[in-house]
């Protein structure tokens, strides 16, 4: 696609805007993570202290929080207005301009809140590394004299490296896909740039070579994650799975561990569902009305018809690559699973472009030939809407799918066979059942992410077709955050179900690891 002069236009005044701003909010976003999810992680997995047992799957909880959903309510609490300032006024005396106080709408502040719901990608993946970490390689270490930090740092923390970077991987993958936060924020990065081009500019040609650009950071934090699980088969442990004997924390230390843990969880989940239904319980105006349940009902149309549809396709994507063992069949079925990692803003641009053409294109021709017009049958539709959303988060439910069956040996396929069950009553009577769990799991991630979504939704929705994350971001933009608060706490409501699966099945994962 040649350059326009909108595309010229950018690369010579914000490009380099976008590119250095997205880097350092990654760069943040990074440091941010790593330090709670990694310490989290250790000290829940390996540690025991008071309050141990609900740190341990409470700290998911925050993964419920849309980050531009924090990002609202924090800047109802720390800007100039908010309960934080008034109250040091009040107490001081002070006026404005009388005393610094660090700005929330900044990139800085960005990272922070991207940090404080995106950790948990690291802690759950971290955690579960050190769950499964060979007891005898840590009991070498002590027995050689290393005590509980030299055993972190040159010991657990290595064995651990791949699952940690693949957890940051994650993290900074949903950072590059953000938009509510930074356009919040006012932070120029490539998502804030794919809107303003499009609708600013009017010009999609320059939205899509954006688009380009941001998938080029995308793909190269692919590579890196690849890389890294390749490394995986060289840190192999012992499969002596045992009862962990976890390092007992006292005194000083173990308030220090359970304030680390509280601290992460007030900041990250507490303290925003509490500023959010204090909005709610404050707001003037009616807070189950008629545009309510409209948004409610859109929105879980939207989900619930992407769950199901990803969830037949996942079924089926996952019984061809388990029948067949063919290149091309695993290859298709790989590229399928690779849209998580694509943005929504990027998705809705490839999306938007080719239903586009094939409207005009079909409108075209029935005017030429009979004189009507077929209007907008895909772009600007509830179908453009879903197919993105399948792009999108097809690989949530695949992987889901995936690892149920995993679990189910091919012996067992074949003693269906041998009594006479066809391949569709094997799946019937003997799969099913046993993927009940997984299934479910499936429907409810994939239900979740479609209606935390943000940037798709907003470029693909159908004229006045309003979400729920729709609604919450234009409350916010127009500065009304308590009328932002019903909907913000349906998401974070409905999101804390899958959080809590996730939970149980690390949990049960780590049982089975030492019957």
């Amino acid at each position: 696609m040649p350059a326009g002069e909108v595309w010229q236009h950018l690369v010579d005044t914000v490009l380099a805007d976008y590119v250095s701003n997205s880097l350092l909010l990654m760069l943040g976003v990074a440091i941010g993570t790593l330090l709670i999810g990694v310490s989290t992680a250790w000290l829940t997995a390996m540690c025991s202290f008071p309050g141990r047992k609900v740190f341990e799957w409470a700290l998911l909880l925050p993964m419920a929080m849309p980050a531009y959903i924090i990002a609202y309510t924090y800047t109802g609490l720390l800007d100039f207005s908010g309960p934080v300032q008034t109250f040091i006024r009040s107490l001081t005396g002070w006026g404005y301009g009388d005393y610094w106080f660090p700005e929330i709408r900044s990139l800085e502040g960005a990272a922070l809140m991207l940090s404080l719901v995106l950790y948990p990608y690291v802690y759950l993946l971290t955690r579960a590394a050190f769950l499964n970490q060979s007891i005898c390689v840590l009991d070498v270490s002590r027995t050689l004299g290393n005590g509980p930090w030299r055993t972190f740092f040159k010991v657990a923390l290595p064995l651990a490296r791949p699952a940690i970077v693949a957890g940051l991987i994650l993290a900074l993958m949903e950072t590059l896909a953000d938009y509510g936060t930074v356009d919040y924020f006012g932070v120029s990065t490539f998502t804030t740039g794919i809107f303003r081009t499009w609708f600013g500019l009017n010009d999609v040609a320059a939205a899509a070579q954006l688009a380009a650009v941001l998938l080029l950071f995308v793909f190269t934090l692919i590579i890196i994650e690849r890389s890294q699980r390749k490394q995986a088969r060289y840190h192999h442990t012992s499969q002596r799975h045992q009862a962990l004997k976890r390092i007992q924390l006292t005194g000083n230390m173990a308030w220090l561990a359970f304030g680390v843990c509280f601290a992460t969880l007030l900041f990250g989940f507490l303290l925003p569902v509490a500023q959010l239904s204090t909005w709610l319980l404050t707001t003037s105006e009616e807070i189950i009305d008629a545009r309510y349940i409209d948004l409610v009902k859109n929105s879980l149309i939207l989900a619930g018809i992407t769950a199901l549809l990803a969830l037949l396709i996942a079924l089926l994507l996952g019984y061809g690559r388990r029948v067949s063992k063919h290149k091309t069949t695993q290859f298709a079925v790989n590229i399928a699973g690779m849209g998580y990692a694509i943005p929504g803003a990027v998705i809705a641009v490839g999306v938007m472009i080719p239903f586009s053409a094939f409207d005009n294109m079909l409108d075209a021709w029935l005017r030429a030939q009979f004189d009507i017009s077929s209007g907008l049958l895909l772009s600007g539709t509830i179908v453009a809407l879903i197919f993105a959303y399948l792009v999108r988060f097809l690989a949530v439910s695949l992987q889901t799918v995936d690892a149920g069956l995993g679990r189910i040996r091919p012996s067992m396929d074949e003693s269906a066979q041998s009594m006479g069950l066809s391949t569709l009553q094997t799946i019937g009577r003997v799969h099913m059942p046993m993927l009940k769990g997984s299934l479910l799991t499936a429907i409810l991630l994939v239900f979740v992410d479609v209606l935390k979504e943000l940037p798709t939704t907003l470029i693909l929705r159908p004229f006045n077709f309003n979400t729920l994350a729709v609604r919450a971001y234009e409350m916010a933009s127009d500065e009304r955050l308590a009328d932002a608060a019903p909907a913000a706490l349906t998401i974070v409501a409905v999101g804390i179900i899958p959080v809590i699966l996730l939970s149980y099945s690390i949990t049960r994962s780590r049982h089975e690891h030492t019957a």
